[in-house]
């Protein structure tokens, strides 16, 4: 149920104490045999708030020695690329990170205007260092220190290899056993020297103009300049606050930065659902100030939203607001593949992760190019966008990245600015908005009804649904129609989903266990309106629970 206060901007009894939460950092020590102080890797790296001894400067002295062990291991010796957003206990980690990886004598490159980094921009840049080669002599690869759109308590780490993309689990469970390792021997074994040496030996690279300079060759920014269309970008506070006046400045674009204010209590965001600040770009409740602004400002066309590192995209139209992100990705996959990217390869796939909106599988239909369902998690993509078997990858929360013009890898993590560049280039090009275009492949492909949903279950029940096997499922039909398909493995890849999908030929479900929280995830659809989705949804957990039993 949402919070009365959704959608209202935050009190100060809401905010987090600063200095506080800086402080518990470097003063709280986590216990290392509890399992929620220890360290963790999730879809994106190890997450968790200081003020509960779950991300502290002995998780992050631990995990860099880890990354440094995991990549000396690896044969990886060439340059690393670290990043940082704006959350309050970034820097903090940032710098612990590089006393660690200097002492290691790790070549760092640090942001060149001692400034915030976005996801895409590391991923970017560690592309581009390494020119296409994924072995051999002097690799680069990267860190980021974030926890995206999490509150503003969190801290987050996340380790990206020489393919730029997020480490996948073979690299994360060894780094994370390793870190936990180091912080039961006391630090034994962490190599360090203090930060003013550390910083004096990183060497600058211009994250910022890199990236911005390069953004012609995979968005058509030129149709943006000509056509006129008025943006209002606003990075909710986060890293790319900078980039923003940059792109307008370079390619002479009408956009205009809503709020350039960076505070990492978030005062100005308006809370989320729960009445918690959350910088979620796809969240109706984060984005409603932006919402109101579009509104009320009526020279603009379009307004565009990022979570604190920029991975993800919120888009927001004068004729709908803010845009569901399957919707986007829907009208997105329809552009791109449908005309404007006449270079890529005939051949280059659609990939799309499980719990995605269906209206993809049948615009992907419509059009005749491949689909591939992975599982819930970027890293899925990563290879196909690597050799361009992969024209687009993109997950229902908002995160998605696509190739150059020419077919060629733009980047291998979720890139939320050059998303909500592309809605501008659908409007300039079609002279539509996304959702306007949206509402036409409704009208082509059927209006298909969304949603998530949580049901409580103990840690038993949680790793019994992430082991379960098709044959667990008895039922034979859900909501009326009957089930066309029992999968506990992505049918694109063969790749555990971790949980349980079960197909009819209107509508689906997914079920993932929760992995900080004793709850379980019902994702479910159907192309047969809100009334049947509730009964698809009321019949999953029925589903769920006889597996489970």
């Amino acid at each position: 149920m949402a919070d009365p206060r959704a959608g209202t901007l935050a009190t100060p009894a809401d905010l987090v104490d600063v200095p506080h939460l800086v402080a518990s950092y470097y003063n709280l020590q986590p216990d290392p045999e509890d399992p929620a102080q220890q360290v963790v890797f999730g879809t994106s790296g190890h997450r968790g708030s200081s003020l509960k001894s779950a991300f502290n400067e002995t998780h992050i002295l631990a995990t860099t020695q880890a990354i440094v062990d995991y990549r000396t291991s690896q044969g990886i010796d060439g340059p690393l690329f670290i990043g940082r957003d704006t959350h309050g206990l970034s820097e903090p980690a940032w710098a612990s990170a590089l006393e660690v990886l200097v002492a290691n004598d790790v070549r760092v490159l640090v942001d060149d205007r001692d400034g915030y980094t976005p996801t895409p921009a590391v991923s970017h840049a560690i592309l581009r260092a390494n020119a296409g080669r994924l072995s051999g002599s002097g690799l680069a690869d990267g860190i980021v220190v974030t926890p995206s759109h999490n509150p503003p308590s969190d801290g987050g780490f996340k380790y990206n290899p020489p393919h730029g993309g997020p480490a996948d689990s073979d690299a994360t469970k060894v780094i994370a056993a390793r870190a936990n390792e180091l912080i039961r021997a006391g630090l034994t074994g962490v190599k360090r020297v203090p930060f003013a040496a550390a910083r004096r030996k990183a060497e600058a690279y211009d994250f910022l103009g890199s990236y911005v300079d390069d953004l012609p060759h995979v968005v058509d920014l030129a149709a943006i300049r000509d056509a006129g269309v008025k943006i209002a970008a606003d990075p909710l506070g986060g890293a790319s606050v900078a980039y923003w006046g940059a792109i307008a400045e370079r390619h002479k674009i009408d956009l205009n930065v809503v709020n350039e204010l960076v505070d990492p209590t978030w005062r100005f965001m308006p809370l989320d659902w729960d009445g918690k600040i959350r910088m979620d770009c796809s969240s109706p409740s984060a984005m409603a100030e932006l919402v109101r602004f579009l509104e009320s400002t009526p020279e603009f066309d379009i307004a565009t939203g990022n979570d604190a590192d920029s991975d993800r995209h919120g888009i927001v139209t004068r004729d709908a607001g803010l845009m569901n992100p399957n919707h986007f990705l829907a009208v997105a996959i329809d552009h791109l593949f449908g005309g404007a990217r006449p270079d890529w390869p005939a051949t280059a796939r659609i990939g799309k992760t499980l719990v995605s909106s269906s209206m993809i599988d049948r615009v992907a239909t419509s059009l005749d190019k491949p689909l591939v369902e992975v599982p819930v998690g970027f890293k899925w993509f990563v290879p196909g966008l690597i050799d361009g078997s992969f024209g687009f990858g993109g997950e229902e929360s908002a995160g998605a990245s696509f190739l150059r013009f020419d077919g060629t890898v733009w980047t291998t993590d979720k890139d939320g600015i050059i998303l909500a560049l592309l809605a501008s280039e659908i409007l300039a090009r079609t002279g539509k908005s996304p959702s306007e275009r949206y509402a036409e492949l409704v009208a082509a492909h059927g209006a298909p009804a969304y949603a998530r949903i949580d049901a409580p279950a103990s840690r038993d029940e949680k790793a019994k649904l992430a082991a379960l096997s098709p044959e667990a499922v008895t039922a034979t039909t859900l909501a009326g129609e009957e089930i066309t398909a029992k999968l506990t493995e992505a049918p694109g890849n063969g790749a555990a989903i971790g949980g349980l999908k079960v197909t009819t030929e209107s509508a689906w479900f997914a079920a993932r266990p929760s992995g900080t929280e004793d709850v379980y995830k019902i994702y479910a659809e159907s192309f047969q309106g809100e009334a049947h989705l509730a009964k698809v949804q009321e019949e999953a957990k029925a589903v769920v629970a006889a597996a489970l039993s």
